[in-house]
């Protein structure tokens, strides 16, 4: 029998840049907070937990969920899987764990994703007899011959391709940190977030300054509008949702947010900042909705050029009309994109802005990400 897979809490640590608040945590050290608190707040519902599945780019291989399930204390029987969609990992988890969920097969499952820049592995090619092993930043994202850029310098092409200006990027950015902080003094993160070693509050959002942005560098191509200004900066962070069946969250009389569809999308690798447009397209469709009725809507900020490029060919306007639905309280350019984990994170501002602020029934929300390769994930959410 087909269940309605909803969320019913959700949860996520404070952001660190790479290198600085969580420079020592491994991967496991930050996702087992968020699962255990996550377990809490369900546990009245008298279910066990079935499984974890977790996004994660860049750790120690194994199988991050099960390690940090064990870690978080959920016990031998729950197994654990680790999902790798790179920037688009958190997110991809979560559609996972609804589909499973959603088919009858688990009742109850933990999903997010998890990141630790600071302590990801170095990584080498092994040499041929008797030469040395050939390190490498990154597994590539296609095979030999295609296109297979960074992503700053996509995002680049981006916005050349697109006519996204440095100007409009730079304001995006300088809002993003905005609204992050005015988020901040207003407690608006409190309750998603999760001390982890007494930290309470997300490192990067800062007071910038449009004349302050507009003396920076091309960060990636000479002559270039990306810059370290208006691009997010590599960090560690996890984030996680308890998702359960309509019929337990029904009686269990919980407020929610009921996935309505999901969508996972390839595009053309020289510009997979393109994917989060073929992605809403395809889920807006799929539940038959059109965007005008979605309250909230939060893309990974991974480059301004890149929300940009998205929104324009959505007919969003996050600069004017739509700045209160877009990232309404900031996203990943302030608060920061730990890749695997940032895809769950903006599920879990999702959960705060309709469910802990007591949207109505019927309320809808987005969640967006792009991903290196040239792919893109949405989902849209439903208040219950």
């Amino acid at each position: 029998m087909r269940e309605q897979p909803v969320v019913v809490a959700a949860r996520r640590t404070p952001i660190g840049t790479a290198a600085h608040a969580f420079r020592s945590l491994t991967v496991d050290r930050l996702a087992a907070p968020v699962i255990g608190a996550v377990a809490r707040e369900v546990a009245h519902l008298g279910v066990p937990v079935e499984d974890v599945v977790l996004g994660n780019c860049t750790g120690p291989g194994g199988n991050v969920a099960r390690v940090s399930a064990l870690a978080a204390g959920m016990g031998h029987g729950v197994p654990g899987v680790t999902v790798d969609r790179q920037c688009g990992s958190g997110l991809a988890a979560i559609l996972l764990a609804g589909q499973a969920v959603g088919g009858g097969e688990m009742d109850l499952v933990i999903a997010g994703g998890a990141e630790s820049a600071s302590t990801a592995p170095l990584r080498a090619h092994r040499g041929l007899a008797g030469e040395a092993a050939v390190p490498y930043e990154r597994a590539p994202f296609v095979p030999a011959g295609h296109p297979d850029p960074d992503m700053g310098p996509a995002a680049e092409a981006l916005a050349a391709a697109r006519g996204v200006s440095r100007e409009r990027q730079d304001a995006y950015a300088c809002q993003s940190h905005a609204k992050a902080l005015a988020a901040r003094e207003a407690g608006r993160f409190e309750q998603e977030i999760v001390a982890v070693e007494g930290r309470v509050a997300d490192q990067r959002p800062r007071a910038l300054r449009m004349e302050s942005l507009s003396r920076l560098p091309a960060a990636f191509v000479p002559g270039g509008t990306v810059t370290a200004g208006n691009s997010s900066p590599v960090s560690d962070g996890a984030a996680a949702v308890a998702i359960v069946p309509e019929r337990l969250r029904a009686a269990a009389g919980l407020p929610g947010l009921r996935l309505r569809a999901g969508a996972v999308v390839g595009c053309d690798p020289e510009l997979p900042g393109w994917g989060p447009v073929l992605a809403v397209r395809r889920v807006l469709r799929r539940a038959g909705a059109d965007l005008e009725r979605v309250a909230a809507v939060e893309i990974v900020e991974a480059f301004a050029a890149q929300v940009l490029a998205v929104t324009d060919a959505l007919g969003l306007d996050p600069l004017g009309a739509d700045r209160d639905r877009v990232c309404a309280d900031g996203g990943a350019l302030a608060l920061g994109h730990p890749w695997g984990a940032t895809g769950a994170v903006v599920v879990t501002r999702l959960f705060s802005r309709l469910v802990r602020s007591d949207a109505p029934a019927g309320t809808l929300g987005l969640a967006t990400a792009a991903v290196g390769g040239g792919l893109g994930v949405a989902a849209l959410f439903e208040v219950v």
